[in-house]
């Protein structure tokens, strides 16, 4: 074992609390739903970035490459100001929903460069402008631009113009479980000399204005020597000692609203959240407490850094005051030991034979993924009714926002989207994320999944919460398919399955399993109204409202989800019958229950109308109107490739151990034939003497394969697109209550608002459904073998196993950030400096979607989320072997 994986061992053990602290602060806390107590659910103005340094949060905190305890007692991070701005630079800004063109979107270049599990070592890096940051001019020229225009980014400004800016390089090395070493390495590369002010900055979160506790922490100077340190006095962590190389002036202020400047009424205190940038920025030095006391404080460095030249601070934040010895003695060796292990863990995870611009891509997407944790805290009874000390809500509030999930209580770490786009959890994002984090920490994997399944998470109808906006809108289950990978990965790893976490997952998701069948059933016949189901504006009408034409979409999707659903559940219960025969039973059941979907599927019940459409040879969305007349909705986008991911085989040597189970599904062959002739392959075995469970039959399968692998269609250079390019040339229409719909193919950013205009499903390549798709086509493979061949791409009589073609999707997915031949990455687009220039072409962002066509990140920047994805598929299918070859070439001729 490394001594990472040591670690981990130890911590799952509860020995040693190694992952007690991590990166758990958010970047963006303003904005957010928790924090807007506004009558009508205006988040983004409730609280706006020109508030966030001077309010004090209610629920979560935010800073800049930030760290805090696992409640967010604690929280560090850093500070700057290049002496031009009109504020610190504190935390991460971006436009609100309402500013962008396209949506929120951060407006900063920072990176995740590099975590191992337990956070024993991270970095961070952060690029400042050296000219005062204009945020006017962003702001102004988004606002100005049409949907149709392109975002207006910070690199557009001209404020890197001559590489004026600084590289700031945030590092965590842990010497023990509360013992944890900071090094802040500013480069300067700039043309000429250039000051800085560095903030490393320690507070409390605000739990005591609120009037649910009575204990204040503080924090204050103490006499020390050599160095200056900050005592920080809690009565849950105990003590701790911020220890500050060098000679820094502290200074100190209360983590308090200035109420003064945002409402024009008195401060409880004139030491508030924002005393430290009024006094550096303003000099007004009567903003600090001159006692050296409160509940933030600073270490404030100033510094001039010479062109091309590095400086670095160390900091030391520790449950020791380190009275007899240094601070400092041990902290080079510690972190080279630290960076070592780390190397020494991505050693056992990222394939050896990868290429070192594969392995970096690899280490990076871990890294975004591990940053991505956060302690999310949302009380929803007590934000519906109001703080003790605080104004009651608005009275719209009773029966607004959320006010249905009164039983939730938010209060951990739980992997994010993306810390500033996305700021909260998303049930279906997720699923996603636990497949890329069993690989290097199954236990936290396991635990997340658990998570949402608690009592205090799931509602008791049995609905897993969406996300903050909407906690009941309806996100695809794909919670019972990560829970089998998972297990899956980890018994993979460690030989040995963990039955107990399958079990508690599998009971829970009965529940979320019933609640779907009760709810989105419309007519009991086996066809979903799933709703908003994530894909956002992929159809004509908003799928989470009332649609204009009155009825109900039976949606090929919501459908196939449940479909998918069913048999992930038939796998799990299989699995645990394999040692507990009660499981046969269960199993029974979903067997039953995905038969009866895949059967209405193509021939819905009484009226004979299914969702497949047998002249096309595609499956489409159905609109049910109130007078009973349905037509399909014929939009060739992923609604109708959905339907592949309800694939799994069954094992011969399983059915034999499962003697009840197999009589049961023999019983239904042989005396339904009308629910199972069309339903796949149950009776003809397949490769290993196989069974096979698919909605798609063989001649479906083709037939849609024959469009997903057509380049004029949905196969892109880099995936699968959510909508073929069909739609450019041939847009789908419809006119409902004397308004005209329609939906046309855009590889890019979206002209549409639904969803705030910042999330497209007409074209670009998104990664979860794209993951889903090979794996399913290696299901598929796994029951057809060798002899199954179709054409990759159509029409270019190259043919290929659905193994192979898996392969293939799989690489083009993963070149989107790889070099090509020309040193170029398809993510940067046509962004030169992040294509060339040595300080910037080898940072790789993890973008929520990417161009249909050239592979350019679209969407939030930071998404390693469900975009991290991309690290297993690295892991199980490399990298194109012809990109391989001439990186590697290149690599040997640099070394001579």
């Amino acid at each position: 074992m490394t001594q990472e994986e040591i670690r981990l061992s130890e911590s799952g053990a509860r020995k040693k609390h190694w992952k007690r602290w991590g990166p758990y602060l958010s970047e963006r806390a303003w904005g957010t739903v928790r924090e807007d107590y506004s009558p009508y659910g205006t988040a983004w103005e409730s609280l706006p970035h020109d508030h966030a340094r001077s309010r004090a949060y209610r629920w979560n905190e935010d800073g800049l490459a930030g760290i805090s305890d696992r409640k967010q007692t604690m929280c560090f991070a850093v500070a700057l100001w290049n002496e031009r701005d009109p504020i610190l630079k504190e935390r991460l800004f971006g436009l609100t929903g309402n500013e962008g063109n396209h949506g929120e979107d951060v407006k900063e270049y920072y990176f995740y460069l590099d975590s191992t599990p337990t956070h024993s070592y991270m970095k961070y890096l952060y690029k400042y402008p050296q000219a005062e940051f204009p945020y006017g001019k962003v702001t102004e020229e988004n606002k100005r631009r049409s949907k149709a225009d392109p975002e207006f980014e910070l690199m557009d400004t001209g404020v890197f113009q001559d590489d004026r800016y600084f590289d700031v390089f945030v590092e965590y090395a842990k010497a023990d479980t509360e013992d944890i070493l900071i090094k802040i390495s500013v480069a300067n590369r700039g043309p000429e000399p250039a000051k800085l002010r560095l903030l490393p900055t320690v507070w409390f979160r605000n739990t005591w204005s609120w009037g649910r506790t009575k204990h204040r922490p503080d924090l204050h100077q103490v006499k020390s020597s050599p160095n200056p340190v900050i005592e920080l006095n809690h009565d849950r962590p105990g003590n701790r000692w911020l220890h500050c190389e060098g000679q820094p002036e502290l200074l100190f202020t209360e983590n308090e609203t200035n109420t003064k400047r945002l409402f024009g009424v008195g401060s409880r205190t004139p030491y508030v959240k924002d005393g430290i940038n009024d006094y550096i920025v303003d000099g007004a030095k009567e903003a600090v407490n001159p006692q050296h006391t409160g509940t933030k404080a600073t270490a404030h460095y100033q510094l001039t850094i010479a062109a091309g030249e590095t400086t670095v601070v160390r900091l030391r934040l520790a449950d020791s005051g380190f009275q007899q010895s240094g601070a400092f003695a041990d902290f080079d060796a510690i972190f080279a030991q630290r960076q070592r292990e780390a190397d020494e863990f991505y050693a056992t995870v990222i394939p050896q034979d990868l290429s070192p611009d594969a392995k970096n891509v690899m280490r990076q997407g871990f890294g975004g993924m591990l940053w991505s944790k956060q302690f999310y805290h949302y009380v929803v009874k007590d934000w519906l009714e109001g703080d003790p000390s605080n104004p009651p809500p608005p009275p719209e509030r009773c029966n607004g926002r959320n006010y249905e999930w009164k039983h939730l209580y938010n209060a951990d770490v739980i992997s994010m989207p993306d810390k500033w786009e996305y700021p909260w959890y998303a049930a279906w994002d997720l699923a996603f994320h636990c497949i890329p984090l069993a690989l290097v920490d199954s236990e936290f994997a396991k635990e997340q999944l658990t998570l949402m399944l608690r009592e205090w998470y799931m509602h008791p109808n049995g609905q897993i919460p969406a996300y903050e906006w909407a906690f009941g809108d309806v996100n695809p289950p794909v919670h019972a398919w990560a829970a089998w990978r998972v297990y899956k990965i980890d018994k993979k790893r460690t030989g040995k399955g963990d039955r107990e976490f399958l079990m508690r997952v599998f009971h829970k998701l009965l529940l979320n399993f019933t609640w779907w069948v009760n709810r989105k059933d419309a007519e009991g016949m086996n066809i979903f109204q799933g709703g908003f189901l994530g894909l956002d504006n992929i159809g004509v009408f908003d799928r989470s409202a009332p649609l204009p034409t009155g009825g109900y979409l039976e949606q090929s999707d919501g459908t196939s989800w449940m479909a998918m659903y069913t048999l992930n559940l038939l796998a799990i219960a299989l699995e645990l019958a394999a040692e507990e025969p009660a499981y046969e039973d269960v199993a029974s059941k979903f067997w039953e229950h995905f038969i009866y979907i895949a059967h209405a599927m193509s021939h819905r019940g009484r009226d004979g109308m299914g969702l497949w459409n047998e002249e096309d040879g595609f499956f489409y969305d159905v609109l049910k109107l109130p007078d009973g007349r349905h037509f399909p909705m014929k939009i060739r986008s992923m609604v109708g490739l959905i339907p592949l991911f309800a694939v799994e085989t069954l094992e011969p040597e399983m059915l034999d151990k499962l003697p009840d189970f197999k009589r049961r599904l023999e019983w239904f062959i042989e005396n339904r034939p009308d629910l199972t002739e069309n339903i796949a392959s149950m009776s003809e075995e397949g490769m290993g003497e196989r069974r096979l469970l698919s909605i798609a039959d063989e001649n479906q399968l083709r037939s849609i394969l024959k469009f997903m692998l057509d380049e004029k269609e949905f196969l892109s250079p880099y995936g699968i697109r959510a909508l073929s390019q069909f739609h450019r040339d041939h847009p789908y229409q419809v006119t409902a209550g004397n308004m005209d719909y329609r939906v046309d193919y855009e590889p890019g950013e979206s002209s549409t608002g639904l969803f705030g205009g910042n999330s497209n499903w007409r074209g670009p390549i998104w990664f979860p459904v794209n993951y889903l798709l090979v794996e399913s086509l290696q299901k598929f493979h796994h029951y057809f073998g060798e002899n199954f061949k179709v054409e990759f791409p159509t029409g270019s009589g190259t043919m290929l196993t659905l193994w192979d073609v898996a392969g293939e999707l799989s690489r083009r997915m993963t070149n989107i950030f790889l070099q090509d031949g020309n040193g170029r990455r398809p993510v940067f687009g046509n962004n030169e400096k992040f294509q060339t220039d040595p300080h910037w072409r080898d940072l790789v962002l993890f973008h929520e979607y990417f161009h249909g066509d050239s592979g350019a990140g679209v969407g939030a920047s930071h998404q390693t989320g469900w975009t991290g994805v991309v690290t297993k598929l690295m892991q199980q299918s490399g990298e194109s072997r012809e990109r391989q070859r001439t990186d590697q070439s290149e690599t040997a001729v640099g070394a001579r």
